[in-house]
């Protein structure tokens, strides 16, 4: 690694970023923003860093190409002196004080023998998919749609009537299975329960969002799997499609494709070695430091154990927690976050959700519907502040019902019902 050392009191001259993310990037990115001119190296081994949301929607869709996923071209990185190492880190040794008082750095090991030492190391290893434990599930040919190289082989397979299952009914899930549909292929959606977007969006939207499926065209199958079988399993040659779903009822869903979208779990390996605190997520200040000094962690990975909010494993949080952690690096205060927010896409809807829609004790949710059916969703809380909200099809309700919560405004829940009372009056307080 090269650069300069930065000439700022406490800076650090030397970083390594582990995962190339939003949450990654995003720290790679801020640091040079603010001003660090120290060596910076990122590692990720799939090479020039890219965007993963568009992976489940238009992307799978061929609506966007390989190129625009990228948050920079390959050119960027020589221009900041920004060292993008095409590597898997696999082992983290956290550095300290020699006992004769020399700092001795920390040391990123890469899967080819190579060592990166630096003098603060942020882990942004993301999440991984959520393992479905039952007979069968770990078949190379099942799907999980985490990366690019997952959607271009999900892609290659969807044609005019090809069987799709889709084991999952979060937005992944939900997201495939449309876009699954708009390739013409015959999709059934296999979700634990009626209302899987429900934590998300609160009720009245979720059974909304639900309702959309078997609009659409896809057959939703509630049930949760108790094995799978495949067409090279011994004895499995006479079933008629490669793969075959066996749910815990005894109902059975036969597919080509399977695609496991049962969500994700914190990808804590690397800290968990290198001795880090770590409890569901790497545990995390707000500013994302880590038990262990000079290592910091962001994005999905993390559990902060100071936030007002909770986890919120989605793209704007991961690439606020980036930001937050390279200005502590430097000594320097954040940009204040706000309230976290979200959006999917499906079937031709956009959602969006800001806040948390779990109601709190003494709290209350507000539905607003238009045309007979729920088109936003708020909560609030004991005093009437507003917790989070919800709309289908209207991003500038969220954004001011992001302006709301942000400011701690008490709102009127008549108002909230009343679709013919634009929310902005209300963000004026």
């Amino acid at each position: 690694m090269s650069g300069d050392v930065d000439a700022r009191a406490g800076a650090p001259a030397s970083v390594v970023v582990v995962g190339g993310g939003v949450a990654g990037f995003g720290a790679v990115r801020e640091l040079r923003r603010r001003g660090h001119t120290g060596s910076l190296a990122l590692v990720e081994p799939q090479g020039v860093p890219y965007d993963r949301p568009p992976l489940s929607k238009d992307y799978l869709t061929g609506e966007t190409d390989a190129h625009r996923l990228l948050f920079a071209p390959p050119s960027w990185f020589a221009e900041h002196d920004v060292e993008l190492v095409e590597e898997a880190a696999v082992r983290l040794t956290p550095g300290g004080a020699h006992p004769d008082g020399d700092p001795v750095p920390h040391r990123v090991e890469l899967a080819s023998g190579r060592v990166l030492e630096a003098e603060a190391v942020v882990l942004a290893t993301g999440g991984r998919p959520r393992p479905l434990d039952v007979e069968g599930a770990t078949h190379p040919g099942l799907i999980t749609l985490r990366t690019r190289a997952d959607a271009d082989a999900l892609r290659e397979r969807l044609h005019f009537g090809a069987e799709v299952a889709v084991v999952g009914g979060g937005f992944t899930g939900a997201e495939a299975a449309s876009s699954a549909r708009q390739a013409l292929a015959a999709v059934t959606l296999v979700t634990a329960t009626d209302a899987p977007a429900l934590r998300a969006v609160g009720p009245a939207l979720a059974a909304r969002l639900h309702r959309m499926h078997a609009e659409h065209g896809v057959a939703v199958e509630v049930g949760r799997v108790a094995r799978i079988e495949h067409r090279d399993d011994d004895g499995g040659a006479a079933l008629p499609a490669a793969h075959r779903l066996h749910l815990g009822d005894g109902r059975t869903v036969d597919a080509d494709v399977v695609v496991l979208a049962g969500g994700t779990v914190p990808d804590t390996a690397l800290a968990e070695e290198a001795g880090l605190e770590v409890a569901d997520g790497i545990l995390v200040d707000e500013a994302g430091r880590t038990s262990v000094p000079g290592i910091l962690a962001v994005g999905d990975a993390t559990r902060a154990t100071d936030s007002a909010w909770g986890p919120s494993p989605h793209w704007e949080p991961a690439l606020s927690s980036g930001a937050a952690a390279a200005a502590a690096l430097l000594g320097e205060e954040p940009e204040p976050p706000g309230a976290p927010w979200l959006w999917s896409d499906r079937h031709g809807c956009h959602v969006e959700a800001v806040g948390d829609m779990a109601v709190p004790a003494g709290g209350a949710s507000v539905d607003r519907e238009a045309r007979g059916a729920a088109v936003a969703s708020f909560v609030l809380d004991a005093e009437g502040r507003m917790r989070g909200a919800a709309s289908i099809d209207d991003p500038m309700a969220v954004k001011a019902a992001r302006r709301i919560i942000d400011r701690g405004i008490v709102v009127d829940p008549q108002a909230l019902a009343d679709p013919t009372v634009p929310l902005k009056s209300l963000a004026r307080g």
